[in-house]
């Protein structure tokens, strides 16, 4: 159901739905805690590279806190064109820390440098938000081959960062350590809690899941003397983070165009993480939900670098948790903003924050962000892969991005200006397959890439451009063979040209196939062959099993099946229709053969219309397994493997 047609009825869309109090904040406080590790975690690496003190870390976490809670609530929330309304919660992008790192130390590190930085952001802050529209508008050059790609890699590439969390930091020579394997046994059971409770909990108890596997995690550090909450009675009760605290920023081009290039790449991340939430939610992403999302990812940046923050962005590790829980209310992550200003202003309840041991948040993590790469798989399977061209530029890009995440000293290897990229599997992928999209489907498209092919026969390849311009003889002769050549079914598939791809050619004969009339679906049945006959050159159908591997049947089986066959088509008017691709439910079917003659009339036609599109579907990929030589030698590799 569409959002007009909801409101049109009086319901609430998931999205906007404001949930009662307690849930507001159960699932606000849940949303804190799995992004407080990647939160706090950025200040601590920029401090420890710049050599600040204790007391300037703890305010630079406050402010980091402090601030995700405003740009949170801006982002989901909403101000007029500010913020996307999705449940997505803000944080400081990782994309930064290299060149926040770099700028600094270009100061002489220090406060100098943290000013320097600041500078940066600022500037870098109001040119996105200005940007944002215009960026809005090349979405065109963002299909799904692109976006799918950087969500997957963006999940593929947090991984290692949780896997990192649940051995705390533990390197390869210790990890025979007694240490590192309780470290791991911490994160293996909150992983094991938060999936035992999706798997036996419903309703309110699952939703929760992350968080009361949190807990669970730290009970147990807690009881084996590794969890320790010292910290909350040293911290004060209350702290502010004011603006500028460190002193005024500085500016410097360099410094600038740095950050620009790390805003643009922030971008895409942003239009990735808007696209994945959007797949979660069902709701359809425009170009102005990503336009205002910009706005947002741009207004935070700069309230950052007057509130001693960093650049903001689109939180992965929340997305995942979207899609883990099921929670789709924006509110949350109002709550969750909410309780992220209170953070920020309590020191004594971010400490208790603090206490959550790093394997226990890993141990989360994995879940969350794995969580993240299946949605990406999800965009990845609407794209045509018939079409070599997304081949190549899903493959490439995660190829790369692979290389970056795997080798993460690889950047160390490039100039200054180049660490940007190299430094991030997802930046690397991201660019890539934006690139790719431009050279293979924008730039010189006639010359460079052909148009993909659909068909391949002995006369050569077909393709889609061929497909759309053939007259209905022709699209028959080519495609026939799909629909056992029943006439009605081709000349409707053949009226919905032109095909943007092979998947809306695919969709136009199953679109055909549910609007025949019963007369003319009867007449489609019929002219399949019954189970058990005498397979000869005349009838694709008599030849599906044995191309299947399921029409090893000797004399006396074939008999007995094509007895029950004909036995079927006698009483129902038409005959036992099954894809024998499906080997398991081609010999259930020829088992149950004579039990579902009991059934209704309307049951066993409905099933042999979807047993039709099966087959046509199973022939469609036999008839562009030709034109598409790489794809098909990898699908059947892997089916034999």
């Amino acid at each position: 159901m569409n959002r007009s047609v909801a409101r049109a009825e009086g319901a609430v869309d998931p999205v906007d739905e404001v949930l009662p109090l307690p849930q507001l904040v159960t699932y606000g406080v849940q949303h804190v805690l799995a992004f407080y590790a990647g939160a706090v975690l950025i200040p601590i690496i920029l401090s420890g590279a710049l050599g600040l003190s204790h007391e300037q870390l703890i305010h630079l976490i406050n402010a980091d806190l402090f601030t995700c809670g405003i740009a949170s609530i801006l982002q989901a929330g909403g101000i007029g064109n500010v913020g996307v309304r999705l449940p997505l919660l803000q944080g400081v992008t990782f994309t930064a820390v290299s060149p926040m790192i770099a700028i600094g130390l270009s100061a002489g590190g220090g406060v100098p440098g943290l000013l320097l930085i600041y500078g940066s952001v600022i500037v870098a802050g109001a040119c996105t938000f200005f940007a944002a529209p215009h960026f809005a508008r090349l979405l065109r050059y963002f299909p799904p081959a692109v976006t799918g790609t950087v969500i997957l890699i963006i999940g593929i590439a947090l991984l290692p960062v949780a896997a990192s969390d649940v051995v705390n930091g533990v390197g390869p020579h210790r990890m025979q350590d007694p240490v590192a394997l309780k470290n791991v046994l911490y994160g293996l059971a909150t992983l094991a809690v938060i999936v035992a409770i999706q798997r036996f909990f419903r309703g309110f108890v699952s939703t929760i899941a992350v968080l009361l596997g949190l807990v669970a995690g730290t009970l147990l550090a807690w009881v084996c003397g590794d969890a320790h909450f010292d910290s909350v009675l040293q911290a004060p009760a209350f702290g502010y983070t004011t603006p500028f605290h460190f002193g005024l920023p500085t500016f410097n081009l360099f410094a600038i165009l740095s950050m620009l290039i790390v805003m643009l790449i922030t971008m895409i991340e942003t239009t990735g993480d808007v696209y994945a939430t959007g797949e979660i939610v069902q709701r359809r992403i425009r170009p102005d939900d990503i336009a205002r999302a910009i706005r947002a990812d741009g207004a935070a940046t700069f309230l950052g670098g007057i509130l001693n923050s960093f650049p903001y962005t689109c939180f992965a590790e929340n997305v995942g948790l979207v899609r883990l829980t099921q929670i789709k209310s924006r509110w949350v992550v109002v709550a969750a903003g909410v309780v992220m200003l209170m953070l920020g202003s309590m020191p004594k309840a971010a400490a208790v924050v603090a206490a959550i041991p790093h394997p226990v948040l890993g141990g989360a993590a994995l879940a969350m962000f794995a969580a993240v790469a299946v949605v990406g798989i999800q965009t990845l399977s609407r794209v045509d892969f018939n079409d070599h061209r997304n081949i190549v530029i899903v493959g490439t890009s995660l190829g790369l991005g692979m290389l970056v995440t795997a080798q993460p000293n690889l950047a160390a290897a490039f100039p200054g200006w180049a660490q940007t990229v190299f430094g991030s599997g997802i930046t690397l992928a991201a660019i890539t397959a934006i690139l790719l999209n431009l050279l293979f489907n924008h730039v010189g498209r006639g010359s460079l890439s052909p148009a993909a092919a659909v068909a391949g026969r002995p006369g050569g390849l077909i393709g889609l451009d061929a497909v759309n311009s053939m007259d209905a003889e022709t699209f028959e002769e080519t495609f026939g063979g799909l629909v056992e050549n029943t006439p009605w079914v081709l000349e409707r598939a053949w009226a919905m040209r032109p095909f943007a791809d092979t998947l809306a050619l695919r969709a136009a004969f199953q679109n055909a196939l549910i609007t025949g009339s019963s007369e003319e679906q009867l007449q489609l049945m019929n002219s399949f062959a019954d189970l058990g006959s005498a397979a000869d050159a005349h009838n694709d159908y008599r030849l599906d099993p044995a191309e299947a591997g399921a029409g090893d049947l000797d004399a006396d089986a074939r008999r007995e099946v094509h007895e029950m066959a004909q036995a079927y088509r006698g009483h129902f008017g038409f005959p036992l229709i099954v894809c024998a691709r499906d080997i398991e439910r081609y010999q259930r079917a020829v088992l149950e053969g004579w039990s579902r003659m009991a059934n209704a009339v309307a049951v066993e036609r409905a099933a042999g219309l979807i047993e039709i599109a099966r087959i046509a579907n199973a022939r469609f990929n036999d008839l562009v397994a030709d034109a598409n030589p790489i794809q098909t030698a990898r699908a059947r590799a892997y089916r034999n493997a």
